[in-house]
């Protein structure tokens, strides 16, 4: 079995401190894909840096305290990639250094770990978003074009920050005009799971239900009211995605016991 685990970490430093590192030593996990590190390496204690057992990949944000995404793996990987400039993509390479993507190739599948910038309507901030999801789009389909062509799998993992359906999200009547659940922006996941054939592996798991949630706010009783929003997903190619054959959310059981904002999102896919 391969088992791949995102989380979105809401600042790595302040997660070790408050069970990450614990964590860590208890998952599963053959591939952990972290966002919002919010940290240079060097910042990081040496047991969450370079975990003993564990191969890093870390890839800080040129922007202080922002963002970051970081691979985890139980295997050295064979190529490792930070950012998805330098393959054709207009507009890419503007995100190079911005902490938000980075990749390793293991044996038959490319694993990645993204965190799409959040977005807030009216801002600079949507723009950037939306600068990010236009060339991220025919990034994922040449992605997936040339793992076919080698015949490699794909999965990329990580906070989305987009509600695809109104089963993604619990209050999703009240966010319509809100970032995160846009009609252009959910219309952009189609366009991902259609033109560019990825598959959404714990909807492909769990169709016909509300959630499972991975987000909750801090803010109010939103964790012990389930009120969340589902915007952490694996998507992976249709070969890779076909062998998944279980997918859950590790939330914490109380409010107290949470790391971050987010909870981890697990897939065991059969080897």
């Amino acid at each position: 079995m391969f088992n791949v685990t995102s989380v979105n970490v809401n600042g790595l430093r302040a997660a070790a401190k408050k069970g990450f590192v614990e964590w860590l030593a208890s998952t599963d996990a053959d591939v952990i894909c972290l966002q919002e590190v919010r940290a240079e390496p060097g910042q990081l204690p040496a047991e969450v840096r370079e975990p003993e057992g564990w191969h890093t990949v870390h890839a800080p944000a040129a922007a202080k305290g922002r963002a970051g995404v970081s691979l985890y793996s139980r295997h050295a990987p064979e190529r490792t990639q930070i950012g998805f400039g330098g393959f054709g993509v207009a507009g890419s390479e503007e995100f190079d250094a911005s902490g938000r993507y980075a990749e390793i190739d293991l044996p038959g599948v490319t694993v990645a770990s993204l965190y799409l910038p959040s977005g807030e309507v009216g801002t600079e901030r949507q723009e950037e978003k939306e600068r990010f999801m236009a060339a991220f789009l025919p990034y994922l389909k040449g992605l997936g074009e040339r793992a076919a062509a080698e015949g490699r799998e794909v999965v990329v993992c990580g906070d989305w920050n987009i509600a695809h359906q109104e089963a993604d999200l619990k209050n999703w009547k009240s966010n319509k005009k809100n970032s995160g659940f846009l009609p252009e922006e959910r219309e952009w996941l189609t366009r991902v799971l259609g033109e560019a054939a990825y598959v959404d592996v714990v909807r492909a798991l769990h169709p016909g239900v509300e959630g499972p949630y991975s987000w909750w706010s801090y803010r109010g009783r939103a964790f012990d009211n389930d009120s969340g929003w589902r915007i952490d997903y694996q998507m992976a190619t249709p070969g890779l995605a076909g062998r998944a054959v279980k997918a859950w959310v590790e939330r914490a059981a109380t409010h107290e016991e949470r790391w971050s904002d987010h909870a981890p999102v697990a897939v065991v896919y059969d080897k």
